[in-house]
């Protein structure tokens, strides 16, 4: 799961800057890592931690949101800094490190990325009922306790999908410069 996602991420953010696959994967695993082994070991707390039941479908909730939150941060960072050539290459010379003349580039595509999650947070059970909730109520669990489950998923997805577009940001921008801090694009 965690390999298609990346290559699938690493697609949308663009072929042609080199090395982008570790840097995608380490990032959707680091994240999706984190929110899981919390949400599995302290909150649903299963009798084995790698019970199918809970790490399948929590890990492909959590790593669907984080891939398109990874490939809309790495592809808004990619595509500012290449228009924004120029800019870049005046704040370089006037001094800033390679991370401060692109800094506004990267918070533009880390909120970018936020997005389509905080729109998800903001009409869940009002616009639409999340797939988890609905199939538990189906189930015959009490509602009270699949909002709880569905509140939770929501949250680790927007922590994941944070996490995923900082690490990835961080991994799109060291691809744009070199070793002496010049602008080098792909």
């Amino acid at each position: 799961m965690l390999t298609i996602a990346a290559i699938v991420a690493r697609n949308r953010i663009g072929k042609k800057i080199k090395g982008m696959l570790p840097v995608v994967w380490g990032a959707l695993f680091v994240s999706s890592a984190l929110s899981l082994s919390y949400i599995i070991v302290l909150i649903v707390q299963p009798d084995t931690w790698y019970s199918p039941q809970y790490l399948i479908p929590l890990t492909g909730m959590v790593l669907g949101n984080a891939m398109n939150g990874a490939s809309l941060a790495g592809e808004r960072l990619a595509s500012l800094i290449s228009q924004n050539r120029l800019e870049v290459e005046t704040h370089l010379c006037l001094g800033a490190t390679p991370k401060q003349a692109i800094a506004t580039y990267r918070q533009e595509a880390i909120r970018i990325s936020l997005i389509p999650t905080l729109n998800q947070m903001l009409v869940v059970g009002i616009v639409s009922l999340p797939g988890m909730f609905t199939g538990q109520v189906l189930a015959g669990v009490d509602p009270f306790d699949a909002a709880s489950y569905q509140i939770l998923i929501l949250f680790a997805i927007a922590l994941t999908n944070l996490l995923t577009s900082i690490l990835v940001a961080e991994g799109v921008y060291r691809r744009f410069f070199n070793s002496n801090a010049q602008l080098t694009l792909p």
